[in-house]
């Protein structure tokens, strides 16, 4: 058996309890393009947080200082100690049989102040044994430059409020692309850029925690896609000649459903999808660039209503709008949520609630699991969402990077992460087959349970069960890793 011996017993009554439970009829084929990942981030896992010279970051210095807005009050301190199990984590990856594994970079292990003039050895050779294990066991290494862990020396001198942020993060990828390049053939900028901006320069709940709401994050956005296209500009010119890569942006989508079939409520549905996902795919994507116009009318028109004397979204220029536009090779995609959604009456005060308008219905209850109405499958939606994608953007590749439910932890019998893979796994064939939707890759999040920032320890999104109280961090394969493992061999499963 290929998981750990001290638990093989356990297991091997899950295993079988999941054969057993095969009982449909309708047998899904993956297309043989379609690539099968798993993903993690370097804050949620690597632990070793002021070792070898890494600097610090925003995460290290909020779960420091301010450790209530974290719910268990934890932090990556340690975290799964990823630094030091490179060989363990990947074994983990191949056991799955997936064919990539999505990681990020650490800006700070790269360079601890942020800035190019001092390269972290340490860092580099650790990332490079990764890489290079990786590749060694036929998995293909995807990185995610930036994946929230800025440091905490530019947040220091504004973050991405300020402008120059552009150059700090292009001298950044340039040292990723020297280094790496050769190797990486798949680069993500940046990994949501509508939690970047909503969650840390707005409302405040994720590091570095600026309350800034319906300001900053209009700053933020628009920084934040001048350096994506910064970098892609910089890979396209100088790298991707010889390195032959692919690179481009994530961004998280939920699909929002109206709540009935009322003008109103479809309005309000169409509102917060150009608000939470147009503000970014707009400019990058559409044939005319430019941030949806729905969105830069109502800001527009708040703004002045409440006596600011120009919008409080940032205008794009003509040359801005030309630089922007087309900088990704493909739509990167992270799915969690369908929402049902209605118009709401404004409070008090400047806010992004007030400019889209919109509230959630909660509904959708989970009946399976333990989570709120945010975190289910809805798989119809998320054909629904693929096939919007499609009419929207030009028919993109789209490379689904994120997806995933979590538990409460102290489970091995996953089973609601088991049904999840399977529906929503056959809602982007049937997107793909039946709406012609060119989706190229589907990544479960996570591999393995992990730091879910505010969230700390007290949900886990893993294929694999980590145990925090021991100083191993011992992993042991959850129903769920056994239950991919089995797709993969034949890359199919019965729905």
């Amino acid at each position: 058996m290929w998981f750990r011996t001290q638990c093989s017993a356990v297991l091997l009554l899950i295993f079988l309890h999941v054969c057993e439970c095969k009982t449909g009829s309708n047998k899904i084929i993956l297309p043989s393009y379609l690539l099968i990942g798993v993903a993690s981030s370097a804050y949620q896992i690597e632990g070793a947080w002021n070792a070898d010279g890494k600097g610090e970051s925003i995460w290290d210095r909020m779960t420091h200082n301010m450790t209530f807005k974290i719910r268990d009050g934890s932090n990556g301190d340690v975290a799964c100690d990823s630094y030091n199990q490179i060989k363990e984590d990947v074994d983990m990856v191949r056991k799955l049989r997936v064919q990539f594994y999505r990681f990020s970079i650490a800006w700070t292990r790269i360079l601890p102040n942020g800035f190019p003039n001092k390269i972290n050895k340490a860092g580099v050779r650790y990332y490079n044994r990764l890489i290079n294990r990786l590749l060694k066991k036929g998995i293909t290494p995807i990185a995610t430059i930036y994946h929230w862990d800025l440091p905490q020396a530019l947040q220091d001198l504004g973050g991405w409020a300020n402008p120059l942020v552009q150059y700090w993060f292009e001298g950044y990828a340039k040292v990723l692309f020297e280094n790496f390049g050769d190797r990486i053939k798949m680069w993500v900028t940046v990994n949501e850029p509508q939690q970047i901006c909503s969650f840390t320069y707005s409302t405040g709940v994720y590091a570095p925690g600026i309350v800034s709401d319906g300001i900053g994050t209009y700053i933020c956005y628009h920084n934040l896609l001048k350096a994506h296209a910064r970098v892609y500009h910089l890979y396209n010119s100088t790298f991707r000649q010889s390195q032959k890569g692919q690179i481009g942006i994530n961004t998280e989508v939920t699909w929002f459903e109206p709540a009935t079939n009322s003008t109103a409520d479809k309005a309000a549905a169409e509102r917060r999808w150009e608000f939470e996902c147009g503000i970014i795919a707009h400019p990058i994507f559409s044939a005319d660039g430019d941030y949806p116009n729905l969105v830069k009318q109502i800001v527009a028109k708040r703004s002045k209503e409440e006596g600011f004397p120009e919008s409080r979204l940032p205008r794009l220029t003509a040359e801005e709008i030309g630089f922007i536009k087309g900088t990704s090779d493909f739509f990167g995609l992270n799915h969690y949520a369908t929402l049902k959604v209605k118009p709401s009456k404004p409070l008090k005060g400047t806010s992004e609630f007030n400019d889209v308008g919109v509230k959630i219905v909660k509904e959708y209850e989970c009946k399976d699991t333990p989570w709120s109405y945010y975190f289910r499958s809805v798989p119809w939606a998320f054909t629904k969402l693929l096939a919007d994608i499609k009419s929207r953007y030009q028919n993109p590749d789209v490379y689904i990077f994120e997806t995933g439910i979590p538990d409460e932890g102290g489970t091995l019998d996953d089973q609601h992460r088991i049904k999840y893979i399977k529906e929503n796994l056959a809602a982007v064939v049937s997107a793909v087959h039946e709406e012609g939707v060119k989706v190229r890759a589907f990544t479960l999040w996570s591999l393995m349970d992990s730091f879910e920032w505010r969230g700390g320890y007290t949900y886990r999104f893993g294929l694999y069960s980590v145990n925090f109280t021991t100083p191993k961090r011992t992993r042991i394969p959850k129903a769920s890793a056994l239950y991919l493992r089995s797709i993969m061999k034949n890359r199919e499963f019965l729905l």
